[in-house]
């Protein structure tokens, strides 16, 4: 794997378009923010209000100059609207992975098909195009909604994490989720080309 922090990575179908999150796109992502603050409920960094969107932008963005991160904004483009923010963390070329989180949708934009097409195009590029051999996924296990779309698109639980880290109600449990290459190539890419809509 070689990750390229300075290229500009632009992912899209028909369903949906990431480019990489950019300091002014606060305006975009500032009515999730102040209207639907539970989106971050089980966040490690929550974006509720326009102080803390900043910080969660700022430091996805210092992330990124510091090549531990790559911050997508999503657009959901049947709407034309910005539909929430994902990215690629823990890029890890020594040992030839990668994570992807960090993930939200506005309310509108969730259980409509979008976040399979945001993962087909996240997974595509990590195992296709730098070719990395596993992606992680993690999330608090208290999560259901997460950890079963996760689950949906053909992640493989591991296990959990105990009290791994902080969190706004204390300390976390994480369960962690996986693909591996072998299993990119021989279901997941398949599986997940029959689930898009």
């Amino acid at each position: 794997m070689n990750f390229n922090f300075s290229q500009t990575i632009n992912l899209e179908n028909d369903r949906v378009h990431m480019r990489p999150l950019e300091l002014n796109d606060f305006n975009f992502l500032l009515p999730f923010s102040e209207n639907e603050p539970d989106l971050w409920f089980y966040s490690l960094t929550p974006a509720n209000g326009s102080h803390n969107l900043k910080k969660y932008i700022q430091s996805a963005l210092l992330a990124k100059e510091n090549n531990k991160a790559y911050p997508f904004i999503i657009f959901d483009k049947r709407t034309h609207k910005p539909a929430g923010c994902t990215r690629f963390y823990e890029i890890d070329e020594h040992h030839n992975t990668l994570s992807i989180g960090y993930t939200w949708y506005g309310k509108e934009f969730q259980r409509t098909g979008l976040n399979r097409n945001c993962k087909k195009l996240l997974l595509t590029y990590a195992f296709e195009t730098i070719k990395v051999d596993r992606v992680e996924f993690r999330a608090d296990s208290k999560n259901t909604k997460s950890i079963k779309a996760m689950k949906e698109i053909g992640c493989v639980e591991e296990g959990i994490l105990r009290s791994n880290c902080n969190a706004i109600d204390g300390r976390r449990d994480s369960i962690v989720l996986s693909v591996l290459k072998s299993e990119w190539n021989d279901r997941v890419k398949t599986f997940l080309d029959t689930k898009l809509y």
